[in-house]
């Protein structure tokens, strides 16, 4: 399994054979490096809430490159009415297969015009990631880590319209995962963090814990 940081709340994620893009926002985006066109060979796109600087370029891309687009059901109800072809619509609690995938709706506490935000869990044999999405700080992160036990937690931790440091390192005690990548921070001045001081806020709380802070673009492997 591979993952890459997009930029924000976005990921690129090999795992089980199939590349998955979560949130994939690049277009006007002040940090993305990379263009819609270069995800043609995508299979499947999550996408958490249909604020502008989460479903992004999910239409464009799903209709590019054919990949799945799975979402809630009333953002999955808009984007076939945009023209994607192939789209998977579910609820909070809910797993869908795709083909050797198992991809589970979570919860996130937020905002959204279309039905509800949403956190996914990606398995793939005995591997597990956990998008929270945009989320505040919620007790049952514990009975996520408990049912799924992810290998990697990807969680925000901007603040102002997520959860912060303090809160998210909080959630890394709930979840306990091996790994921790802390995302949708820095791209604007709101939302500025020092993703340094988090990891060593997990470090002497949760010593078990490694803080991977992904640099945009670049691929990281897990093992």
């Amino acid at each position: 399994m591979r993952v890459k940081w997009l930029s924000h709340a976005g990921f690129e994620i090999e795992i089980g054979g199939k590349k998955v893009l979560i949130d994939p926002w690049l277009t006007g985006n002040p940090l993305a490096r990379n263009k819609p066109d270069e995800f043609k060979d995508a299979n499947l796109i999550l996408v958490t809430h249909d604020h502008s600087d989460h479903l992004g370029d999910a239409i464009e891309i799903a209709k590019v490159s054919g990949a799945t687009f799975i979402g809630i059901h009333e953002l999955s109800v808009y984007a076939s009415s945009q023209g994607v072809k192939n789209t998977i619509g579910m609820n909070i609690g809910g797993t869908v297969d795709f083909e050797n995938l198992r991809i589970t709706m979570v919860p996130a506490i937020h905002s959204c015009n279309r039905g509800s935000p949403a956190g996914y869990i990606i398995r793939s044999g005995d591997e597990a990631v956990y998008h929270a999405g945009d989320t505040a700080l919620f007790g049952d992160m514990a009975l996520i880590g408990e049912l799924y036990k992810p290998k990697i937690a990807m969680l925000p931790i901007g603040g102002h319209y997520t959860m912060g440091p303090e809160e998210a390192v909080k959630a890394v005690e709930l979840i306990k995962p091996r790994i921790v990548i802390p995302m949708h921070y820095n791209t604007f001045p709101v939302i500025k963090q020092d993703p340094i001081r988090f990891a060593e806020m997990v470090k002497k709380r949760i010593s078990s814990v490694k803080v991977l802070i992904a640099e945009i673009g670049k691929w990281i492997e897990v093992n």
